[in-house]
């Protein structure tokens, strides 16, 4: 899996780069994000702007790792949702759960608004 994990502004930001996220990549995916929740990150940014396609299990996870990181007493926001990630996201109902914002900067600064 093609990840690659960046800080800025205090936001830990893991991008993902690869076009499709579906449940084989999961394990790999979830396991990153959990390890940075786990280790006090607690403004976490998905940057899925390479991503143009996920599965049921990807949204799925999302969740729970929105929910996981809620938990820790944290945040995970979305970034970049291409528009047929954001239909699946509408169908399923989870973008009433998760934090979407168009670009990186935006979601970068939505940390700090209360």
């Amino acid at each position: 899996m093609n990840l690659t994990t960046d800080h800025s502004q205090g936001v830990s930001i893991i991008r993902v780069n690869e076009t499709r996220l579906l449940y084989p990549l999961l394990q790999e995916f979830a396991g990153t994000v959990s390890t940075l929740i786990g280790a006090g990150e607690r403004r976490v940014l998905l940057d899925l702007s390479s991503v143009t396609y996920v599965d049921s299990a990807t949204i799925g996870c999302l969740m729970d790792l929105s929910r996981q990181a809620a938990a820790a007493g944290g945040v995970l926001k979305l970034a970049g949702v291409q528009k047929r990630v954001e239909s699946m996201l509408t169908m399923t109902g989870a973008e009433e759960v998760l934090d979407v914002h168009a670009d990186e900067p935006s979601a970068i600064r939505s940390f700090d608004e209360k």
